[in-house]
């Protein structure tokens, strides 16, 4: 939904886990957190606070890792 990027709490590169907060987006006067889908790596990260966005913008990217093979 349309809204303001209020808080930013990663950087391209960083490593994150699934579920963890991203971003929060103010809309509809109510602060939306914008989690990790999954453990990876953020690769793209096109907002900063105070970024209006609009509705099915893409904001951040999260690369998932790489599984690890245990032979």
């Amino acid at each position: 939904m349309p809204g303001t990027v209020t808080v930013v709490k990663v950087a391209v590169g960083d490593e994150v886990e699934a579920g963890q907060s991203l971003l929060v987006v103010e809309a509809m006067k109510m602060e939306h957190v914008i989690s990790a889908p999954h453990a990876g790596t953020v690769t793209e990260l096109d907002v900063t606070p105070g970024t209006t966005v609009a509705m099915d913008q893409i904001l951040a990217v999260v690369t998932p890792r790489e599984e690890e093979d245990a032979a």
